[in-house]
């Protein structure tokens, strides 16, 4: 899967540098394609999302290589339109929960990243966490006003140990992808 993505996004390469708006609006939405088409591969293996996470690499590939404002776009938008493409994930309560989490990832990726210039690593791990928080106030705000069956804590804990594979995996895939993505199409971008 990972040599399809790096050959969706060669067709956006200029000149070497994706530079322009037009060419980060379009690997915006190859990011966002996969992140709806990952999860549906995974549950028709008999995988579960929960459990490997496939909506978030993209999110976090988005953030690390296309920066803040395109990973908080991908991040907010992936979960919305599986949503209402698949029915994955449901809308209420898991929906509202992913948009944040998924849009803190991608956000914050790309601001330790490409702005404040921290090591993949810790983008990647700062983005991780930021990304539960952001969970964790949404679940914690939605059972406030809508009085939810969910207990914040209790949610947020689960979906980390149940996503302890998951999580693994991004920590070995984003880095790596993300590294050959900045070497085919950033070149002469430091």
């Amino acid at each position: 899967m990972k040599g399809h993505f790096v050959l969706v996004l060669f067709c956006i390469k200029r000149g070497g540098v994706v530079r322009q708006q037009s060419g980060k609006l379009a690997a915006s939405a190859v990011c966002i394609a996969f992140g709806i088409v990952f999860p549906i591969v995974f549950h028709m293996t008999g995988i579960g999302g929960s459990i490997f996470l496939p909506m978030h690499i993209p999110v976090m590939i988005a953030g690390l290589f296309l920066g803040m404002r395109w990973g908080l776009v991908v991040g907010g938008f992936t979960p919305v339109l599986s949503s209402l493409l698949t029915g994955m994930p449901p809308v209420l309560p898991i929906l509202p929960i992913m948009a944040a989490e998924l849009a803190a990832y991608g956000c914050l990726g790309g601001f330790l990243y490409r702005d404040r210039h921290f090591s993949i690593w810790l983008a990647l791990l700062g983005a991780m966490v930021a990304g539960r928080v952001a969970a964790v106030l949404v679940a914690f705000f939605m059972v406030s006003m809508f009085n939810l069956n969910l207990h914040p804590l209790v949610y947020i804990t689960g979906a980390v140990v149940d996503g302890l594979p998951g999580i693994a995996l991004q920590i070995v895939l984003v880095p790596m992808i993300v590294n050959r993505l900045e070497k085919a199409f950033y070149r002469s971008y430091e």
